[in-house]
């Protein structure tokens, strides 16, 4: 959890609507069945190199979608594309990121599979109308030893999303769910000026809730399942028999 979820707008609506200042490069399309190692919009910022007084520059850029820990030699292994947020000032993988590089990941919905009678039923959870969900994030650059110098190779940007126990209706679907942000957290949680407490986590995890309350969900087809399906027929409602 969270291992699939959907951003169906394009790069022109996100720069106008969380009012970028940098747009990335090589940002991912709309897709309707994202899943981790592939590429996903994060918005970060940054301080500018001119001095901590400046104001933070706010940036859309295309992440890896499982973070690569700045110590790691080589990307291999299980991608970290989840980060429990009980758990991750102890995780040192983790701890750093959560610190200093604190990200915002935008999706119009995730799915999450609800265990009925041993059976697994692919739902879709979104906001009411065209509201985004907004994940919490962290992110790491990784440099890679084997690039070289000056190549776009050289650079790695990844992401995980932070989750916690599920709340209000999300309950009976699963046990957690990711950390959305509250509208009114989102600001102090991207903050370069600001250190990553676990004040500032306890906030943001406790304002999910409120969220939660609002989500919508619905059952969908098991054509999700695969990575190769990927189409706007995936969030359909599947007819009750």
């Amino acid at each position: 959890m969270c291992g699939r979820f959907v951003l169906d707008r394009r790069t022109t609506d996100l720069l106008t609507l969380f009012d970028v200042d940098i747009e990335g490069t090589n940002l991912p399309e709309p897709s309707w069945n994202i899943a981790p190692t592939q590429p996903i919009a994060v918005i970060i910022d940054t301080i500018p190199r001119s001095g901590d007084l400046d104001e933070p520059v706010r940036r859309l850029e295309s992440a890896r979608w499982g973070l690569v820990p700045g110590f790691a030699k080589e990307i291999s292994g299980p991608p970290l594309f989840n980060a429990r947020s009980e758990t991750i000032f102890e995780k040192p993988a983790f701890a750093s990121a959560v610190v200093r590089r604190r990200a915002v990941v935008p999706a119009s919905g995730y799915y999450e599979w609800r265990v009925v009678d041993d059976a697994k039923i692919p739902t879709f959870i979104s906001l009411p109308g065209d509201e985004l969900l907004l994940f919490a994030g962290i992110y790491e650059w990784w440099k890679n030893p084997a690039a070289a110098p000056g190549s776009p190779e050289q650079w790695v940007l990844s992401t995980s999303i932070l989750t916690r126990p599920s709340a209000g209706p999300l309950q009976p679907i699963h046990d957690r769910m990711p950390v959305f942000l509250d509208q009114d957290v989102v600001e102090e949680w991207l903050d370069p000026h600001s250190e990553g407490t676990e004040e500032l986590l306890a906030l943001v995890v406790d304002a999910a809730e409120g969220v939660a309350e609002r989500a919508l969900f619905h059952e969908v087809g098991a054509a999700v399942g695969s990575v190769q399906n990927n189409s706007l027929e995936l969030v359909a409602p599947v007819a009750a028999s």
